[in-house]
């Protein structure tokens, strides 16, 4: 059965929709940056979502081929996530979506070096015939961090964020955000198909001890 991180690490996948408080180890991801409004059609983010899971699904399929990557194990790809800021504001202002920066990145398996991380870019460059240079490998550790599950459109997560941060203060904590700790999301809906009022996205914020 494959391996599901959404399953086995619960606690970072499926939080409840009040917040709570938690801890986030270093994980490696396929990542992608750039700028701009991601409901752009034609707009950076929506071409590195394109990216991001050529890479992924060629690491996942790579038990087909001849490059047996060592210690593979077959695994159910994880969900997009982005971290996401605007220069010269603290958080997320969800009325200048233009201004947006982001990195948006999909979780990498444990086995996955960065020799089979190379390779996975060469091969999915050779089999799409696309430029995956803005592709990286990007390790990143949150540490303590405040994350809540947001139910509902994108556009509503300030009140969600609200609860996030009131009940981080009540617990002896303060947002800790800045140019190295980011505005996380987690996306385990598809907006496509999902009904907005549906959609569920985990909100994470980084913290630190007030």
């Amino acid at each position: 059965m494959a391996f599901d991180y959404k399953k086995e690490y619960k606690e970072f996948y499926m939080p409840k929709n009040k917040p709570s408080i938690v801890e986030i180890p270093k994980m490696n991801y396929i990542a992608v940056r750039g700028k701009g409004n991601p409901n752009d059609e034609d707009g950076e983010y929506k071409q590195s979502i394109g990216l991001l899971y050529a890479v992924a699904f060629t690491i996942k399929m790579s038990k087909k081929g001849a490059n047996q990557l060592e210690g593979y194990f077959d695994f159910v790809v994880p969900p997009l996530e982005g971290f996401w800021w605007q220069n010269g504001i603290q958080g997320v202002d969800y009325t200048q979506k233009e201004n947006f920066q982001f990195i948006s990145v999909i979780r990498l398996p444990d086995f996955v070096t960065r020799e089979a991380f190379d390779w996975a870019v060469a091969e999915a460059t050779r089999k799409k015939k696309q430029d995956f240079s803005k592709v990286e490998y990007f390790s990143y550790e949150e540490g303590t961090c405040v994350q809540c599950m947001h139910i509902g459109p994108y556009d509503n997560e300030p009140a969600t964020v609200s609860l996030m941060h009131e009940y981080a203060q009540a617990q002896g904590y303060q947002l800790d955000i800045s140019e190295k700790r980011m505005h996380h999301e987690i996306y385990l809906s598809d907006p496509r198909k999902a009904a907005p009022e549906r959609m569920k996205t985990v909100v994470r914020h980084p913290i630190k001890k007030a």
